[in-house]
């Protein structure tokens, strides 16, 4: 998916962050990661971090 440089270092096109894999993995669990939380320090995490990541539906065709 996507594309990269001439040297293959970085990401050019298509970029994904590492929470879209989490996200994408929980789902094939069939697990939303939208309500999937932990307890750490005292307040309540996610995976998949609060940005707008989503499971890289793309890839599982």
């Amino acid at each position: 998916m996507g594309a990269a440089d001439e040297l293959r270092f970085k990401a050019v096109e298509d970029r994904r962050h590492v929470s879209d894999l989490h996200a994408t993995i929980l789902h094939l669990m069939g697990i939303d990661h939208t309500r999937l939380s932990f307890l750490h320090q005292g307040l309540n995490q996610r995976l998949t971090g609060v940005g707008h990541h989503r499971a890289i539906t793309e890839a599982l065709s």
